[in-house]
């Protein structure tokens, strides 16, 4: 079952997950051709290598492999500001995290992705055996 996970993940846990695929929400401050800086819910800024990715949302979920530390080769995104594409159980924690609001609180989106890793919830949230 592990190769079918890609974990939610911020910029702190991006070390340990090299060469994994991961679902990184996040915030765009900077695009360019073939790359997109972009704010984690725990406030760090990751690279995301996005050749022939478009971005086209402020807040979407990057789903890619991740290269070092703070650089993720983007596979896809997900655009997280229209409520078309809010849908599983997850994501319904971005419809809470704006409820009020055209902005997602991140800080919320953080606290839920670090519950994730705790194992009292591995039957909620399946990851990668060696995580931490």
């Amino acid at each position: 079952m592990n190769e079918h996970i890609s974990m939610r993940v911020n910029s702190a846990r991006l070390a340990g997950m090299k060469g994994k695929t991961v679902r990184l929400p996040c915030k765009v401050l900077r695009l360019s051709d073939d790359t997109a800086i972009v704010e984690a819910s725990d406030g760090g800024q990751v690279e995301i290598q996005r050749k022939n990715v478009d971005v086209t949302a402020t807040y979407v979920e990057v789903i890619g492999s991740v290269i070092d530390a703070s650089t993720i080769k983007a596979l896809a995104t997900l655009p997280l500001d229209s409520e078309g594409e809010l849908g599983m159980v997850f994501n319904r924690l971005y419809y809470l995290a704006r409820f009020h609001s055209s902005n997602i609180d991140m800080q919320l989106v953080n606290d839920v992705i670090e519950l994730t890793f705790e194992p009292r919830f591995d039957k909620l949230f399946p990851r990668y055996k060696e995580t931490v």
